[in-house]
């Protein structure tokens, strides 16, 4: 989602090509190294409507048997990158009331994600996806660790109310254990309601087509939630084979992706139609 976060000037260029991996590679080095770097403006082009469609990424068509997920709304996100720090110390000697083990103290903190989490739901989503420990020897007491925190709810209210809670658990964790924290958040955009019409648009091809349908609630981030901030924004979804996403496993089927492509093409139709009417009655 950064170019499109730079495309719809969320993001300055600059920033974009200078987001980095955990290796150090940047995304402007690697798109000069393949080849990919452009050298004409980026965003600043009138975008009439925009519409994707994707699959679900997650169980909820499938499992209901519903063939097309008309999208309403897409979840605000809070991404965190937390560092503990304590004492590495042998794990022999050290006796276990005198250590600061940092090791401890994030997984008492991805205990408390998950209850953060369970505690909001059906709509809440929160994960502890990436942990490294230092210095990750067998023999000895973990001395850092730097570990991330996700946070997903379609209301900015109770995203806010798991922030609160997420910073009082780290702050309470890490006194008693005698750990330094370092809590930083890296990453936040609101919750996004699509735009009515488009929407609509997306409805109104299901029904020509036939499919059957639900609406759904995106838990995934899209290149539509920024583009929304530059022009009415619509998506559809397909199901994906068990919900997996993000994994080497994860699939659809012609026939779902067939479905997707139909519900696409009589969004795009009756968008571009009203759009031309209006520009014709205002002739």
């Amino acid at each position: 989602m950064v170019a499109s976060g730079v495309f719809a000037g969320v993001f300055d260029l600059e920033y974009g090509l200078s987001r980095a991996d955990l290796d150090g590679k940047t995304m402007g080095e690697e798109l000069a190294r393949i080849g990919y770097a452009g050298d004409r403006e980026v965003g600043g082009r009138k975008v009439g409507a925009y519409f994707e469609a994707h699959i679900e990424q997650g169980p909820i068509l499938e499992a209901e048997g519903k063939t097309i997920g008309v999208v309403t709304d897409c979840q605000g996100q809070r991404w965190y990158e937390i560092t503990f720090t304590g004492q590495e110390a042998h794990a022999g000697p050290t006796p276990m009331v005198r250590r600061k083990d940092a090791l401890l103290g994030a997984a008492r903190v991805v205990d408390a994600v998950n209850r953060i989490g369970l505690k909001y739901g059906p709509l809440a989503c929160a994960t502890v996806g990436l942990m490294q420990i230092h210095p990750n020897s067998r023999n000895v007491i973990p001395g850092r660790v730097f570990f991330t925190v996700d946070f997903r709810h379609p209301d900015d209210g109770i995203l806010a109310a798991m922030d609160g809670e997420l910073r009082a658990e780290v702050e309470r964790i890490a006194g008693e254990i005698g750990l330094e924290s370092d809590f930083k958040q890296i990453w936040y955009y609101a919750p996004i309601a699509f735009d009515a019409a488009c929407v609509a648009a997306v409805r109104k091809g299901v029904e020509r087509t036939g499919h059957s349908f639900r609406d759904i609630v995106s838990g995934a981030g899209h290149d539509a939630c920024y583009l929304s901030k530059v022009a009415p924004t619509g998506m559809v979804f397909i199901p994906c084979i068990d919900g997996i996403s993000h994994n080497e496993v994860e699939e659809t089927t012609p026939e779902w992706s067939t479905a997707g492509c139909e519900v696409l093409l009589h969004a795009v139709l009756d968008r571009a139609n009203a759009m031309a009417e209006q520009v014709k009655a205002s002739a």
